[in-house]
């Protein structure tokens, strides 16, 4: 089912073809090193450059034998080889292999998931300018709190997903790393010169200190920045749902010509994309439960972890590079009502400006909690239907003393509530 979210240029990373030439990478990057420091024959070394290679349906036959899957490749690429494959693999460890190889594919998928943050953040960039000025009201516990306007709802996602970036950009550091330091991390048949070559080669680092494996916080930290990209994404997706509910109306995802909405309901526009965030996202969130299993290895090591990353990496990347995208159509063609937004800004007749009232009483020396209950009790009478907010506030005298009329409209004015915009916009962006 995964493969259904897959984009090609993830798809490859994760694939045995690739899996498999990345270990054959690793392979060759030590030999070279080991004919550099004079450890090997330079032609042997040359040899097994130019004749290295793999079939990997052999592979699969030999592993269906020897139950090893490195061990199986090893003799696969040996059978191309032939004398000079005795050098091949010489002073490793399968993992020394295998952890590097998957620290090059990470790498690789990472750059690809950066890319498309970057994307997304600037279609969120385009489409906040655009509302920059759009005046909309605000909610707090799904309720109508005081206004905002939708560009600044855009700007919060942008700067979110500017901190995904930056998690990123740091697990993609943490994870391009390698070892070829032996069973136990010792160096006992290689030289740590040779591994310093050898990952220089392959454009890693090498891990300080490593046991048979590369320790998993790396990974964990990894798959965490996938998950917290995945719960920004159905955070911002589950604000378009909120704000397509028929009752609201403000903000619609793309809907395709000849797109239907429902089997029953021709009228049904649903927000099916938004909705398929917030799944995968879950899916997402359970990888992370598994990476970070994945840290507490017996001793020097054990294969728990394996079994599970064979799984994690590809479909944590996998799913999270569909959703960016999918989610980056969605935001450069979701479709703002502005005049929703206004009327739902205008339903509750005034009463959005409550803290402003509430503000200026005590500015004019009214104790605070008295403030409150006067601008309290009108305010729910203007909810239970009465009058509107602002009538009912002139009628109170004590309000009328204390905020002559002129105040109290000031009160009211929407310029004066978003009056910094622009300076929450160059906070964001650099620029308004």
């Amino acid at each position: 089912m995964i493969a259904r979210y897959a984009r090609p240029e993830m798809s490859r990373i994760w694939e045995e073809e690739r899996r498999l030439q990345r270990w054959l990478d690793v392979e060759l990057a030590v030999c070279d090193a080991l004919a550099a420091a004079g450890q090997i024959p330079k032609a042997a070394a040359a040899t097994i450059r130019a004749k290295a290679r793999f079939d990997a349906a052999r592979v699969r036959e030999i592993e269906a034998t020897v139950q090893h899957d490195v061990i199986a490749f090893l003799t696969d690429v040996a059978e191309h080889v032939g004398p000079d494959a005795r050098y091949i693999h010489l002073g490793l460890t399968s993992n020394d292999v295998v952890d590097t190889a998957q620290g090059l594919q990470m790498v690789e998928a990472a750059d690809l998931l950066i890319r498309g943050l970057e994307g997304l953040a600037a279609a969120i960039e385009k489409r906040a300018f655009e509302h920059k000025d759009t005046a909309m009201v605000g909610r707090t516990h799904g309720m109508h709190a005081e206004p905002t306007t939708f560009g600044l709802v855009l700007a919060l996602w942008h700067a979110e997903t500017r901190r995904n970036l930056e998690r990123l950009r740091a697990a993609r550091r943490r994870v391009a790393v390698g070892k070829l330091s032996g069973a136990v991390g010792t160096f006992a048949h290689l030289e740590p010169e040779i591994e310093a070559a050898a990952l220089e080669a392959l454009g890693l680092e090498p891990a300080p200190i490593a046991s048979q494996v590369v320790q998993r916080d790396r990974h964990a930290e990894y798959v965490a920045a996938l998950a917290l990209a995945g719960a920004s994404i159905e955070r911002f997706a589950v604000t378009i749902r909120h704000l397509q509910r028929t009752e609201v109306g403000e903000v619609e995802e793309p809907f395709a010509a000849g797109q239907k909405g429902s089997s029953a309901m021709p009228h049904k526009k649903n927000p099916v994309g938004c909705e398929q965030m917030s799944g995968l996202a879950r899916l997402l969130r359970g990888y992370l439960q598994a990476a970070l299993e994945n840290v507490p290895l017996w001793h020097e090591r054990d294969i728990s972890h394996s079994s599970a990353e064979r799984v994690i990496l590809p479909d944590a990347t996998l799913l999270l590079d569909y959703m960016i995208h999918r989610f980056t159509r969605i935001v450069a063609g979701m479709v703002v009502h502005p005049e929703a937004m206004r009327r739902n800004l205008e339903s509750s007749r005034g009463l959005i400006f409550s803290g402003t009232v509430l503000v200026e009483l005590a500015k004019k020396g009214v104790e605070r909690e008295q403030a409150y209950a006067w601008v309290q009790a009108a305010a729910l009478r203007a909810l239970s239907g009465a009058e509107d907010f602002k009538t009912l506030l002139r009628q109170n005298t004590d309000i009328a003393r204390h905020l002559p009329a002129a105040d109290l409209e000031r009160c009211f004015d929407l310029r004066h509530q978003l009056r910094h915009v622009d300076t929450l916009f160059r906070r964001t962006f650099g620029r308004a």
